[in-house]
């Protein structure tokens, strides 16, 4: 039972770091656009929200689900595991109050208000996540 807790914990890091791409991906592709010739890109707190969902998909997740398997004990150390789980929980932790704090907290305006709260919503929950299973690391 013990064992089975890390990776229903990563298969529910990766459940929520795939809806946090495709909806941090919606709102990176409705906020960037060319006015007049000129571009406008998405605000920052929304591409690094982007950024850390796939960060957490690919650098981070791959690594942890696939270095115990198919790396030399060398390359498969603890502190690494660990250093992966705290820059990826520092990041969800950093990106959702961004997202927030940009946000702040004004009337409902359809379904852009929408889709940026549950993307805070679902960073904090991704937030909540990672520590837990840095908790459930081995003694080093």
């Amino acid at each position: 039972m013990h064992d089975l807790i890390p990776l229903v914990l990563r298969a529910l890091q990766l459940l929520f770091a795939i809806i946090l791409l495709g909806m941090t991906g919606w709102l990176v592709s409705t906020t960037t656009a060319t006015y007049f010739g000129y571009n406008v890109d998405s605000p920052s707190q929304i591409s690094f929200m982007l950024f850390t969902s796939i960060w957490t998909i690919f650098p981070a997740l791959t690594y942890l689900a696939l270095a115990p398997r198919f790396l030399p004990p060398s390359a498969n150390n603890k502190i690494i595991h660990l250093a992966m789980d705290a820059i990826t929980a520092l990041f969800w932790f950093a990106g959702f109050i961004a997202l927030a704090a940009w946000y702040g907290s004004s009337d409902s305006c359809g379904r852009f208000c929408n889709v940026v709260v549950a993307t805070c919503v679902f960073g904090a929950f991704e937030w909540y996540v990672v520590p837990k299973r840095c908790g459930l690391q081995k003694e080093l």
